[in-house]
């Protein structure tokens, strides 16, 4: 490649993407001059005339060379016409064809939205794909940098090789774009065809189109024949959080409320102040209370249920001694003299150990859990992968060398401590921030946060209480002072957790979003189980509070204290589980197979989600057990993960 001044030749002869002869001329992008501006006021142009990026080749099929296309550098994106989509699919197909995509997943997708009746029932299609955003979430959540956007064509493009399987930028994308594969045990997504963009061809989907409902080029750009450039129909999510790179076209008059056609009691009704479309609970399941206690005990997230929940009752426990010893709480810093303290401290460290087995295993690609480390300037996943890190660094530090009577070696170990305390704390806030996902509604509230710190101090107290009582003698002075103060925070714990919940509660029953839907399934498909868990809070401060203000027999209190500490099990894995279970994402209508939650629940009822040629079960997704991860690590993966340290720690 040759460049004079900063204008680059392509090579001449070499093909990147064969044209073939008879491509139909609809299939060729329209080079015509484009705006400036798009309408979020950001630059169409990604690139100044003289930058190097311009002389950079996407090596597609290994080709060196650089596209012809005059609008290489120009923020492209997706026309829909919902007007003449038929809903024919062809797109689908165009699209899992070109890309090899399993059956099991898509990387575009047709739902649809309903509405009146006979005589006059309208359908609107939305066939929907990556939309290539101005501000994408996927690449600022994904710990990995698997995510990248180019200049070339404004693409948001991922790698599913860096890709370690952790599907976080499926729950920030509002769109359900990335598609999480459950057999390989990575994502993948739309990579907009830019292998046929750079010989000026549209994607396969827009050029396999049969009504001329979807189109593709610079954006803002309207196409031929078109008169809308819209960004939202009924059905679409908010724009607000990404800045999609799409345009709708939907002339029709649409009724007042436009239903969806799969299992999710949702519905869009209009809003006719601010001329658009609104969620809103569609009541399509009764009112009827149910538990469901399988579906809700045994689901994808339960591996999130069990690490959250270690991660915060070890952090809580562990800072709650170092700085009762700190501030110098008596019956906290008598636990170090009593033979109770060692065994507490590894009782911490084997309860934190679960917690990130559990989480590491539920990757994708266990094997490749060093990388969650890469994103650390924008992912709140790694910084929480970091801090939950450090935390268990510092723990297993003071367990090692808090074991000598050794004035250096003490140093050592409380300096592990601070480092523990500290960065156990940077890690429960990132694991907040995590959760603020503007795409899950249901998450995105303040309530999160004192469910989390509300679990810290009350699970943290009851690990240390159950340990010090079962090693301790219940009788002695120190240590019923000890339990009083433990179940004092436990209390407090309780309350925070309980402000929360019935604050969050007012928000969501009352919300113009997708969290009023979570809150009716809450209250409906899972309402039993909510009552219960709230019950047992109420039951669980009552006993944390007589174990407070109330001298008790040693009888009465190991009975109460067993009680308290099988409630609050209970509690908890009702109420973490029903945090995943109920969130509803601002996601476009399904209606087929894998989009539809009914139908995916229906095939695990029947068995038809283990059979391969339609699907794959999602629980049953680790592909590695634990002897292949071992295997794998040790024969493919050392080498890998120290070269990727130094690379960290170089950049």
């Amino acid at each position: 490649m040759m460049i004079f001044g900063m204008r680059c030749v392509p090579y001449i002869g070499q093909i990147m993407f064969e044209v073939r002869d008879d491509e139909p001329k609809y299939a060729f992008l329209n080079n015509t001059e484009s705006k400036e501006k798009n309408r979020y006021n950001l630059n169409i142009e990604l690139t100044d005339a003289s930058s190097e990026l311009r002389c950079k080749s996407l090596n597609i099929n290994g080709d060196g060379a650089i596209g012809e296309n005059p609008d290489r550098y120009k923020q492209h994106g997706f026309y829909f016409n919902a007007d003449n989509c038929i809903g024919c699919h062809a797109c689908e197909s165009a699209c899992s064809e070109k890309n090899d995509v399993p059956a099991h997943i898509a990387f575009r997708s047709v739902g649809f939205v309903e509405g009146g009746t006979y005589p006059d029932y309208q359908r609107i299609n939305i066939s929907m794909a990556c939309n290539h955003c101005d501000d994408p979430v996927c690449l600022t959540g994904c710990p990995t940098r698997a995510y990248t956007k180019f200049a070339e064509y404004g693409a948001v493009l991922q790698d599913p090789d860096i890709c370690f399987g952790c599907g976080y930028c499926t729950w920030v994308c509002p769109y359900n774009a990335p598609q999480l594969d459950p057999v390989k045990g990575e994502v993948s997504k739309c990579n907009m065809c830019v292998d046929r963009l750079e010989v000026n061809l549209k994607p396969a989907c827009v050029a396999a189109c049969l009504g001329n409902a979807l189109d593709f080029g610079v954006i803002e750009n309207i196409p031929e024949n078109r008169t809308q450039a819209k960004t939202e129909i009924p059905g679409f999510p908010t724009t607000d959080i990404t800045h999609p790179n799409i345009r709708f076209q939907q002339t029709r008059t649409t009724h007042r409320e436009m239903t969806r056609t799969d299992d999710m009691p949702l519905k869009y009704h209009r809003d006719d102040v601010q001329d658009k479309f609104k969620p809103v609970v569609d009541e399509k399941q009764g009112k009827e209370r149910h538990w469901n206690f399988r579906k809700l005990l045994t689901s994808h997230e339960s591996a999130h249920v069990i690490f959250t929940l270690c991660t915060q009752a070890t952090v809580g426990a562990f800072s709650i001694l170092m700085l009762g010893m700190l501030l110098n709480v008596e019956p906290v810093a008598m636990l170090k003299n009593t033979s109770a303290f060692i065994p507490l401290i590894f009782v911490i460290v084997a309860v934190s150990t679960v917690g990130l087995f559990k989480l590491n295993m539920h990757l994708g690609k266990p094997h490749r859990f060093y990388r969650g480390f890469n994103n650390l300037r924008l992912s709140p996943v790694s910084r929480e992968i970091a801090g939950v890190s450090m935390f268990y660094t510092g723990l297993l530090g003071y367990a090692v060398f808090g074991l000598f009577d050794n004035t250096v070696l003490t140093l050592i170990a409380n300096v592990f401590a601070v480092i523990g305390v500290l960065s156990g704390a940077i890690g429960l806030y990132y694991m907040y921030k995590l959760y603020r996902i503007p795409a899950r509604p249901f998450w995105n509230h303040w309530q999160t946060g004192t469910a989390f710190f509300g679990t810290m101090l009350s699970f943290g107290a009851l690990l240390i209480g159950v340990v010090s009582v079962c090693l301790l003698p219940l009788a002695t002075v120190e240590t019923q002072l000890l339990v009083q103060i433990l179940a004092a925070i436990i209390a407090l714990g309780l309350v925070i957790e309980g402000i929360g919940h019935i604050a969050h509660a007012k928000a969501m029953r009352g919300a113009e979003h997708e969290g009023a839907v979570s809150y009716y399934v809450q209250t409906t498909e899972y309402g039993k189980s909510y009552l219960l868990r709230n019950s047992l809070l109420g039951i669980n401060l009552v006993l944390a509070i007589t174990f407070t203000i109330t001298d008790l027999s040693v009888a009465i209190a190991y009975a109460l204290g067993l009680l308290l500490t099988l409630s609050m099990l209970v509690m908890a894995a009702f109420g973490r589980s029903l945090f995943f279970v109920l969130v509803i994402p601002t996601t476009m209508p399904g209606a087929f197979f894998w989009k539809n939650k009914g139908f995916v629940d229906h095939a695990r009822e029947i068995g038809l989600a283990d059979a391969p040629q339609h699907g794959v079960a999602y629980e049953q997704h680790h592909a590695f057990k634990l002897d292949e991860l071992i295997k794998t690590i040790k024969e493919n993966s050392i080498k890998d993960m120290v070269k990727h340290v130094l690379w960290i720690f170089g950049k």
